[in-house]
């Protein structure tokens, strides 16, 4: 599929994964919609191509409005990218007590929840398109899930849960709007250089490169957009869950 002279949407599109495969579409010949909160917008850098939509994924008007507006945009909007998230660590039981329910549910509001509500909104809109090739071809749709969602480490059963319920969802997902003409793929990062790790010190960082097996660093946000890029551009890539982590398994703790 041509990336060029069509309309994405990137969730969490202001940073870190979304704000690079925000960057790559563009640079592709896009017109990208990043999604993101209001904080995380106000830091973003402006680049051509690219329109900052405030809006939260878990809201449906929010992302309904999001998707009318990249809709009606004057191009097809056949790509749509799901990068926003969150994780906080916590125990099941710990010396305060039992794992609040409140973070837990939060983590899957936003992780699962909200990547299928953008999912459900955007796949409306991208069915609607005119097919692309004669097998019928509309769009994609690419999630993140993490490799949490297959090696949970302990103090990630939120986290794991929830992108465990993404990485499950891909192959439903794409089953069922197969006879739309839309794909749906899934990437599981390892441990990626985001600003979520701008808190940690380089020696924390080095032991966390140290146990990837090859190449020996942490992953790159672009390198995340150059799969997602890929997944767009490949049309026989459908139903799957890839995982971008230099082979890295991780340990209990």
């Amino acid at each position: 599929m041509e990336i060029r002279d069509t309309a994405a949407i990137v969730t969490g599109g202001a940073s870190g994964l979304g704000g690079a495969t925000a960057k790559a579409l563009a640079g592709r010949g896009a017109r990208v919609f990043a999604l993101d909160l209001a904080a995380s917008i106000e830091k973003a850098e402006q680049v051509e191509g690219i329109t900052y939509v405030e809006a939260d994924v878990t809201d449906t008007e929010q992302v309904q409005a999001a998707v009318d507006q990249a809709a009606g945009a004057g191009l097809p909007l056949r790509i749509v990218i799901n990068c926003a998230g969150v994780g906080w660590a916590g125990r099941i039981i710990s010396k305060n007590g039992p794992h609040d329910l409140d973070p837990y549910r939060k983590v899957l509001e936003v992780n699962l929840l909200g990547t299928f509500n953008v999912l459900r909104l955007a796949a409306e809109a991208v069915a609607k398109t005119e097919p692309l090739t004669g097998d019928g071809q509309r769009g994609v749709v690419v999630n993140t899930a993490s490799v949490a969602a297959f090696d949970g480490q302990i103090g990630q059963i939120a986290y794991s849960a929830s992108k465990g319920g993404v990485a499950a969802m891909t192959l439903p997902a794409a089953r069922d709007l197969a006879r739309r003409g839309i794909r749906v793929m899934t990437i599981a990062p390892g441990i990626i250089d985001t600003p979520m790790m701008a808190g940690v010190t380089d020696e924390f960082r080095a032991g966390l490169a140290e146990g990837v097996p090859f190449p020996q660093r942490l992953g790159r946000p672009d390198e995340y957009a150059q799969l997602a890029v890929n997944i767009v551009e490949h049309d026989y890539l459908n139903g799957e869950v890839i995982r971008l982590d230099g082979s890295l398994r991780m340990a209990p703790r």
